[in-house]
């Protein structure tokens, strides 16, 4: 009897990354603080995904280094550190910097395995005319969004309209990089 093998999903969430020390600073001085005790816990639809997808899945939830104040370099090191752990045919995640930096890493690497699924959510176009965020290092070439069609199989942009951090603008700009 051949033993069948889970699908695997490997999904990376976002963060905040910053250019400038000075901003990170100014931005944890300033930014509202979500875990106090009389701040009710926001659900993440991320702590039932392997529930949901049920037991022919095996899902990787990583938690990504220094999420606060996130380096491209930090985040591509843990990252390929999965690489001994993920199979042909994986689909990977991201969400607001996470898919920043899967489409950044999918620009300039080529990793060892077959990618099924490139699901990207939310993604930022930071550093550019279309966000004021600033998105540190993980900022990449939007013209170059396009290798990326040639890594995977199947690529699936997610956008919410009424996104309140990322413009949807961001997913129109994407979707004219990869027309397929």
């Amino acid at each position: 009897m051949a033993v069948s093998m889970k699908k695997q999903v490997f999904y990376i969430y976002g963060g905040d990354a910053f250019t400038e020390y000075s901003t990170f600073i100014e931005y944890i001085s300033t930014k509202d603080i979500w875990e106090l005790p009389s701040v009710p816990l926001r659900g993440k639809w991320t702590s039932t995904l392997a529930e949901k997808l049920g037991d022919e899945y095996e899902v990787f939830l990583p938690i990504m280094p220094n999420k606060q104040n996130a380096k491209y370099e930090e985040w591509k090191i843990w990252f390929e550190r999965h690489f001994e752990h993920l199979r042909d045919d994986v689909i990977l995640m991201g969400c607001s910097l996470g898919a920043m930096f899967l489409a950044r890493y999918l620009i300039e690497n080529n990793p060892p395995f077959r990618i099924k699924m490139l699901v990207l959510m939310a993604t930022a176009l930071g550093g550019t005319d279309y966000y004021d965020e600033d998105c540190g290092d993980f900022v990449f070439t939007l013209e170059d969004v396009g290798v990326i069609q040639a890594k995977v199989e199947k690529v699936v942009l997610m956008h919410s309209k009424d996104d309140f951090l990322v413009p949807y603008e961001h997913v129109l700009l994407l979707k004219q990089q990869l027309p397929d």
